[in-house]
């Protein structure tokens, strides 16, 4: 990626347009599934994506209204904020026409119903009561709910979902940033749930380390007014020519398809290597993007002192992961996509081997007493 920055120079596309820009424009609109036509826009972030989003299609549509779901983490600028759902962003004030309902949690379903039918009916209860789907412009949705606990929705859910969308009129805004470019094991996470949004989202990896995300949506929407989210150094060609160097080396070594692999020996080795913990709750994901859900034995609560005291006996034990969901007590797993499966077999026996440590009590409350969680 060194040769292909080193010749480039410039500012951004905020009065002049750059070959790369224009190129990886280009080149995300070949690989994002969308119909009609469509335009890219170039930012530095998924806060600022997101936040762009939120605000654009209000405006273009004339519809204040927007949902989102409880646990959702779409960034961390205000505008982000507003549309999110976290725990870990209480006491942010939310978007005065923002609607939010539960993630579809197959492990701790709304109404004892994993399937999801019977949140979707809660959410058509909405549409025609409290919150009027005319009035709403837009739903965000992350394909698997990534900071709220690596939670991976019942099958057809999210179809099903965007097919209520499409009925009212409502826009379906896929947040890619976190679980999408090959992760999961697909270029993009959605193409798992036989879907497409309206508008998708990219960023994190997007730019392999350099700050660049994108907005790929309609042009109706997109081309509301001009410069309506414009900073001086969005499209500026470093940071576009690392993306188009991203996207080739994705497809390139075959990215996607070695996540899925590793993935699934990863998952199988965590389970296998955790049989005998009751406190393994939960083991769910895609590709490599996996979360652990830690619980009581005895019960299904969540153990979030679990939680911290294994990441930290598994730092210890020369192994990095994190904690996330809206009660800290799921293991993030989500390791570089070049993540071999001898390295994916020895990280399973290092993360059951710290869970073991933890509850036999090698790891101190003092030594995690920083470690609070979100």
């Amino acid at each position: 990626m060194d040769g292909a920055l080193s010749d480039q120079a410039g500012a951004s596309i905020l009065s002049g347009t750059n070959e790369p820009a224009v190129a990886l424009a280009e080149r995300l609109l070949q690989l994002t599934p969308g119909a009609g036509e469509r335009r890219v826009w170039l930012g530095h972030s998924g806060s600022d994506a997101n936040e762009t989003v939120a605000r654009v299609v209000p405006a273009a549509t004339g519809r204040t209204r927007m949902m989102a779901f409880s646990g959702a983490y779409h960034g961390g600028t205000q505008g982000s904020m507003a549309v999110s759902g976290h725990t870990a962003q209480e006491g942010v004030a939310k978007s005065g026409g923002l609607t939010l309902v539960p993630y579809p949690d197959p492990f701790r379903p709304l109404e004892g119903d994993a399937s999801g039918a019977a949140l979707l009916a809660h959410i058509e209860h909405l549409l025609t009561t409290t919150c009027p789907g005319e009035d709403v412009g837009c739903f965000f949705i992350e394909p698997i709910q990534a900071d709220g606990g690596l939670i991976v929705p019942p099958p057809t859910f999210l179809k099903r979902l965007a097919e209520i969308c499409e009925r009212y009129g409502i826009l379906t805004v896929c947040d890619e940033v976190k679980v999408g470019l090959a992760r999961t094991g697909r270029l993009h996470c959605f193409e798992h749930e036989d879907f497409m949004p309206d508008i998708v989202v990219l960023g994190k990896g997007l730019g392999g380390g350099l700050p660049i995300s994108a907005v790929i949506g309609p042009a109706e929407i997109m081309d509301h007014t001009t410069a309506f989210s414009m900073q001086t150094l969005h499209g500026n060609p470093v940071c576009a020519t690392a993306a188009l160097a991203v996207l080739s080396a994705i497809e390139d070594n075959g990215l996607a398809a070695r996540a899925q692999s590793v993935g699934d020996v990863l998952m199988a080795e965590i389970a296998s290597a955790t049989a005998h913990l009751p406190q393994v709750g939960d083991i769910r994901g895609r590709g490599l993007a996996i979360g652990v859900e830690l619980i009581a034995a005895d019960s299904n609560a969540v153990d979030a002192d679990l939680a911290r005291k294994t990441v930290f006996r598994a730092w210890q034990l020369d192994a990095v992961f994190y904690y996330v969901g809206m009660h800290s007590n799921v293991l993030e797993l989500t390791p570089p996509l070049i993540l071999s499966e001898a390295e994916a077999k020895r990280g399973a026996a290092i993360l059951a081997q710290a869970v073991e440590d933890a509850l036999a009590g090698r790891v101190s409350d003092a030594e995690v007493v920083r470690f609070a969680g979100w």
